[in-house]
This record gives structure tokens, C-alpha cells and sequence, in this order.
């Protein structure tokens, strides 16, 4: 017989800092990836100006990768279904755009 506990999701208390609560604005965000790892930059880029800052790095294992994936198109679906098709032309298109991962111009 299987425990009812089982059965039930485990909650997480996740606490939230009131620096994090802020966020931070990305309007570009770089994926790379390894065998291993997937990393999501989030980039903050002004326009006219030739260097951008990355505001936020997440590594990701490629499991969670694709959970976050599948949360996104089903967070654009409702968002969707709600406003209406977000049409993809209307953001600005950003030129090829390379990391410098020591931080250095």
C-alpha cells in the first residue's frame, strides 16, 4: 500500500529578497550551452550604444532547461489567449552580440 504521502506534492518555502523582488530589464537574452549546463544571459542594451551588460546569468541543468522551456509556452499561451498574439516583429532587432566573459572591452 502506498504511503498518502506520497501522493501529495512536497511545498518549498522560497523566500524572496526585497533586492530580487525589484528584477533587473533584459531586452537580450544569449543561450548557450554544454554537454552539461544550458546558460541564459540576460543582457540589458541601450540603443545606439556599442557595448551591453550582462545584468544576470542563469545556469541551468539541461532537465530544468527544458521545464523552463515548457513553463514559458504555457505562460505565453495564457498570456496569449488573455491579450492577444504577441507579434515577434514588434521587437527591435539587436546585431550579433559576443560575451566577453572576463568582463574586459
Amino acid at each position: 500500500m502506498a504511503n498518502n504521502n506520497e501522493n501529495k506534492e512536497a511545498k518549498i518555502d522560497i523566500s524572496l529578497s526585497e533586492e530580487t523582488a525589484q528584477g533587473i530589464y533584459s531586452n537580450l537574452q544569449v543561450v548557450q550551452h554544454s554537454p552539461t549546463e544550458f546558460i541564459v544571459d540576460f543582457i540589458q542594451i541601450m540603443p545606439n550604444v556599442p557595448k551591453a551588460q550582462v545584468r544576470s546569468r542563469v545556469i541551468l541543468h539541461p532537465v530544468h532547461a527544458k521545464k523552463l522551456l515548457h513553463a514559458l509556452q504555457e505562460n505565453i499561451g495564457r498570456y496569449e489567449m488573455t491579450f492577444g498574439q504577441i507579434k515577434e516583429e514588434s521587437a527591435p532587432s539587436v546585431p550579433f552580440a559576443e560575451i566577453n566573459p572576463m568582463g574586459k572591452a
